[in-house]
């Protein structure tokens, strides 16, 4: 149709310009006409009709195209409708936090040996098939006892592990499901930033190599917007002076370093980070006594909300880059066993 109306509109406007360019030649023609004058302007009027209805389905037909797209617009979260999720998942006396926006995701540690099945499923339920991110922040059992497992099950872009090394087992298996996966080891370097769709991370800690695993932890600081949090895996005072002297500590959320053990948030790092919530990954009942009583009174005595995953379960923080808040879910059974 279209076509056909592109063709009827080519005649009258190619005679248009003939008459002006030639006028002689339409009058002649005119004249040769007189015996089929009738029939001319007979065919003349069908022909304005004709192209009046072809004009008009045409554009009836550009209206319905217009109002109904044949494919549907790609969501486009450059306007700043990116999100944040936190999930502090709980895997006991461990370990393990999954972060997510609306484009990218990490993982922080992946708990004990046998939290390995859980944390897939918990991953995969929260439609997570590719990780940019994955950080195994010291070689301890309680934080990548499962990280095979989750390297065995996704794709990942980048994986972090600090130099300092271990002959156990669980570290072993670590390092050979990264090498049959054709990943290489980054080494974490003070002050690197990378970004997480519209939130971006920094790497605090640690700034030297330490005797002590515990302080080679890797530490970062996540920023999204006016929200932020640090993540501080087993860290303890040693680690904690060094990070004072990079100073920009302040955070909204802590995540309590060495699951509450007075060997760490010592008094002044916690108040340089001046945190409104203090999460703590903890077992319920540990043999460690964690979290201890004078990292409670530290972080009562500074009015910082206390959130526990031994009383709470799973705990989520939620932002939209101003407005922070949290939910918790009190069993992944039903998770883990989809």
């Amino acid at each position: 149709m279209d076509i056909l109306f592109f063709l009827l509109y080519s005649l009258c406007l190619l005679g248009l310009i003939i008459g002006l360019i030639n006028p002689k030649a339409i009058i002649k023609w005119g004249n040769t006409a007189k015996r089929n004058r009738k029939k001319v302007v007979k065919l003349f009027v069908t022909g304005l009709i004709l192209l009046y209805i072809l004009q008009s389905s045409s554009l009836g037909s550009l209206d319905l195209a217009e109002n109904y797209p044949e494919e549907p617009t790609p969501v486009d979260n450059s306007d700043g409708t990116d999100y944040l999720k936190v999930h502090f998942i709980d895997v006991g006396q461990a370990d393990s936090i999954l972060i997510v926006t609306a484009s990218d995701s990490m993982l922080i540690d992946a708990g004990n040996n046998n939290d390995g099945d859980l944390i897939v499923n918990y991953l995969k339920s929260q439609g997570i098939d590719y990780l940019d991110y994955v950080i195994g922040t010291h070689p301890h059992e309680d934080h990548i006892g499962g990280l095979d497992d989750v390297i065995d099950s996704f794709e990942i872009g980048k994986i972090f592990m600090p130099k300092h090394k271990s002959t156990t087992k669980t570290f072993e298996d670590v390092l050979l499901s990264i090498q049959n996966k054709g990943l290489k080891v980054t080494s974490p370097k003070v002050g690197a930033k990378y970004n997480l769709g519209q939130a971006e991370w920094t790497i605090l800690a640690p700034s030297q190599e330490y005797k002590e695993t515990n302080n080679s932890s890797i530490v970062i600081k996540l920023v999204f917007g006016n929200n932020s949090f640090i993540f501080t895996a087993d860290a303890e005072e040693k680690s904690e002076i060094e990070m004072l002297k990079t100073g920009n500590l302040n955070s909204d959320v802590l995540k309590v370093g060495h699951h509450g053990s007075i060997t760490s948030t010592s008094y002044d790092f916690l108040k340089e980070v001046n945190p409104t919530y203090a999460v703590i990954s903890v077992g319920e009942a540990n043999r460690y006594g964690h979290p201890h009583k004078e990292v409670i009174e530290r972080l009562t005595e500074q009015k910082v909300k206390i959130l526990r995953t031994d009383e709470l379960g799973t705990i989520i923080f939620i932002s939209d880059g101003d407005e922070l808040q949290y939910e918790t879910i009190n069993s992944l059974e039903s998770i883990s066993n989809q």
